[in-house]
């Protein structure tokens, strides 16, 4: 940052669930949520870019997901808010370990307004049916995502954290040779294959190294401070 390099955290969570990172890292850059459906700016606390999926949409989804499995677990987050109907500890989100819901009851009481992110929950083994009945009734109006075993997030088709570096980096001015962006999951791609140079962890999905132009340490061993140290500041 003293070489005038800009830090931006580019994440499938929510703004709150970076808070504490942002602080520790004394960042006032404006940071990519959601997988790209927000972009948002921390010192000014405001959005700068906001890509929902309609309410219509988001009901086609929980309806189609609780035919095929009527347990699914359903989390809703509209701009920084989590609403939900049921909460199950033992099937976690990034989000969840840290934060309670702001709203649990009835989905039909908030989802008269375009939804952020949708998350469908379940074990595993029941998930894969749920996801292939999505699949197949809205393909073309959903992007899906898949990070967990036992979670499928689901944002508009034409959000990417790809299509979300783009933007920010057009608002700082940094021309697209001069990106570079680090990444270890499927929802990383698409930043990847965008950045100037993209750099995957040597632990990370398949799809994240094929993406990728060069492989850098795992992130056990601060493989995001090697790709930094070695493709920024050297």
């Amino acid at each position: 940052m003293d070489r005038g390099v800009h830090v931006v955290l580019a994440s499938a969570r929510p703004p709150r669930s970076l808070r504490n990172i942002r602080e520790i890292l004394e960042l006032k850059t404006l940071q990519i949520n959601y997988n790209g459906a927000l972009i948002h700016d921390p010192t000014r606390n405001s959005h700068v870019f906001h890509q929902p999926l309609s309410s219509v949409v988001a009901k086609r989804v929980i309806r189609v997901a609780r035919r095929a499995d009527p347990k699914v677990l359903v989390s809703i987050e509209i701009l920084d808010k989590w609403y939900t109907d049921h909460f199950d500890e033992s099937l976690p989100t990034e989000t969840s370990k840290r934060f309670s819901p702001d709203f649990i009851g009835p989905l039909g009481s908030f989802l008269h307004v375009p939804v952020t992110k949708l998350m469908l929950l379940a074990p595993p083994r029941r998930l894969g049916g749920v996801r292939a009945a999505v699949e197949s009734k809205l393909a073309g109006q959903i992007a899906m995502t898949i990070s967990d075993p036992h979670l499928i997030q689901i944002i508009h088709p034409s959000v990417d954290k790809g299509a979300a570096l783009a933007r920010v980096a057009e608002y700082y001015g940094v021309e697209q040779r001069h990106v570079m962006a680090v990444g270890d999951a499927p929802n990383d791609a698409g930043m990847l294959r965008w950045a100037g140079l993209g750099a995957a962890m040597a632990n990370g999905w398949r799809v994240t190294r094929e993406a990728a132009d060069v492989i850098v340490k795992s992130n056990d061993k601060d493989g995001v401070a090697h790709a930094i140290n070695r493709y920024v500041l050297a």
